[in-house]
């Protein structure tokens, strides 16, 4: 049997790729659930559902870094995901790639997908001063022109990472609120990393984050 504490508690659990990428926040707050998932799709998909079993949150929230696809984007912004998808997945052939959707082989509209997009149905987006972005997960980063334009011309996304659309995926499934924040590292195509802005990226992420955080939380205790 729960606990009272345990039934009047909401219960978030805060996914990452690395540990580098929250490590200020988990110096300063140890209220939530942590779960370094690793890098990409598989290691995602695996130890977040594995973990679902085991604690059943009741919010899950991922945070990372991301590259921007448009160089008037500023590194370092913190913004939104609102919808996400697999942006890999499908056909090439004499350099054109079909994303998986338009094709035959899947139905764009089945269950959780809309329109080939995971889209997130929060309300966070109305009540967050962060602006809402469209992110496509792809499992190869790189300085392909090539890569970069198919995926602007399929998706016309604002960011990409490497693990967002299985957070959506699996939630979007097992009918759990979430919600992806990022923060602005680099801009697709460019892996000089001098040029990247990986602390301040980081650093924007974990302030932003304990905002969500103490926003989600105070508005919990209210409809106690």
């Amino acid at each position: 049997m729960k606990t009272i504490a345990e039934i009047c508690t909401m219960r978030i659990l805060l996914i990452a790729a690395t540990e580098y990428e929250i490590e200020p926040f988990r110096a300063e707050n140890k209220a939530v659930d942590v779960l370094i998932t690793g890098v990409g799709v598989p290691a995602t998909l695996y130890h977040l559902q594995k973990t679902i079993q085991q604690i059943q949150p009741d919010l899950i929230i991922q945070a990372g870094i991301a590259g921007a696809f448009s160089e008037k984007q500023l590194l370092g912004e913190v913004v939104l995901v609102k919808q996400d998808t697999f942006g890999d997945i499908g056909m090439e052939q004499k350099e054109q790639f079909t994303p998986i959707f338009r094709s035959e082989f899947a139905n764009q509209n089945e269950f959780p997908f809309s329109d080939g997009w995971l889209v997130n149905p929060t309300t966070l987006f109305s009540r967050s001063k962060l602006r809402s972005v469209k992110a496509i997960t792809v499992n190869k980063v790189s300085d392909s022109i090539l890569q970069k334009q198919q995926s602007i011309s399929n998706f016309s996304p604002d960011i990409e990472s490497m693990e967002g659309a299985a957070l959506h995926f699996v939630a979007l499934q097992q009918n759990i609120p979430f919600i992806q924040i990022r923060s602005i590292s680099n801009w697709v195509g460019e892996r000089d990393k001098s040029k990247w802005k990986i602390k301040e990226a980081i650093s924007n992420l974990n302030n932003e984050l304990k905002k969500i955080i103490d926003l989600i939380t105070s508005e919990f205790e209210l409809s106690k």
